[in-house]
């Protein structure tokens, strides 16, 4: 038996006619015949009945029709994912990204990627240096990154950064503190204040902190290193502390507020990295989404 038996048969029961079964499948009526014949031989048994008012499947032509139309209709998905999946190049892309902004834009790239092809995407959550690594080591195929304004970003011959947008630092307070009737705040006036830092003291963040403090030569006071989210809120929302972040990474669900500063605190730039070289497709339409998803919330 073959895949074009079966199609004939079905088409035979959809339309009621040999010659309407052949013009739908592009085939001539004898290729029909010859299909039709052959998947009787093959079952020993009558499908279909001919008379002048055209061609209607016997009754074990329906019951295997019934059987078989959702074999047909599963291989047909199979052979597009596997297309999809050929022009894609991947069957699982391999994306890292840092937690704050992944979850608010991976998710919804991960979405419109789906709709264009059947390719999985697994997704790694670290620091972008550690993403930065993980690209050039080929273990993802793609990161999403940033690196602050005032400090040279990852650079190297062997990457492909796609800038996707900018955004300014400023000081997470909570709303019921006494600051947040300040527009803007002065670190100078923050001396006694505790910082909630990441658990990593290569982040970003971080650095800003500490050169801004050593700017002013005062000292920097720390309240926990955490790099949970809702922890970080949490204890600000308290009035435990202060965090440096950014508008894109604050929850609404929590009683904080964001002011800018005195002082210059530069700009968190997000960028797509790829290696340099030949990549999956999908790897570009990711980054393609990327860029229509974060023009969009600008």
């Amino acid at each position: 038996m073959t895949l074009q038996q079966f199609r004939v048969l079905l088409a035979v029961r959809q339309h009621g006619s040999l010659t309407r079964a052949a013009d739908a499948l592009h085939y001539g009526v004898p290729t029909v015949t010859h299909h039709l014949r052959a998947l009787e031989s093959h079952l020993g048994a009558a499908l279909v009945t001919r008379d002048r008012g055209g061609a209607r499947l016997t009754e074990l032509g329906e019951l295997f029709a019934d059987e078989v139309a959702p074999v047909l209709t599963r291989i047909e998905r199979a052979e597009r994912a596997v297309l999809e999946l050929r022009d894609a190049g991947a069957v699982t892309l391999r994306v890292g990204t840092f937690s704050s902004m992944g979850s608010r834009l991976i998710p919804a790239a991960i979405a419109e990627l789906r709709e264009r092809s059947a390719v999985r995407v697994e997704v790694v959550e670290a620091e972008p240096t550690e993403v930065v690594r993980l690209v050039r080591a080929g273990d993802v195929h793609a990161g999403l990154i940033y690196h602050v304004s005032t400090e040279p970003g990852f650079v190297g011959t062997d990457l492909v950064q796609r800038s996707l947008f900018s955004e300014p630092y400023r000081v997470l307070i909570a709303k019921r503190s006494p600051l947040a009737n300040r527009e803007t705040l002065d670190f100078a006036d923050l001396a006694e204040a505790a910082w909630v830092c990441s658990r990593s003291e290569d982040e970003a963040s971080d650095r800003v902190l500490r050169r801004v403090y050593q700017s002013l030569g005062l000292p920097m006071r720390e309240l926990m290193r955490t790099d949970d989210l809702y922890m970080i809120h949490g204890l600000v929302a308290e009035g435990l502390g202060c965090a440096l972040t950014t508008s894109a990474a604050v929850d609404a669900d929590f009683d904080v507020v964001l002011r800018p500063a005195k002082q210059d605190l530069g700009e968190r730039r997000v960028s797509f990295v790829t290696r340099r070289g030949p990549m999956p497709a999908a790897v570009g339409w990711l980054g393609e989404i990327l860029e229509r998803l974060t023009a969009a919330r600008r």
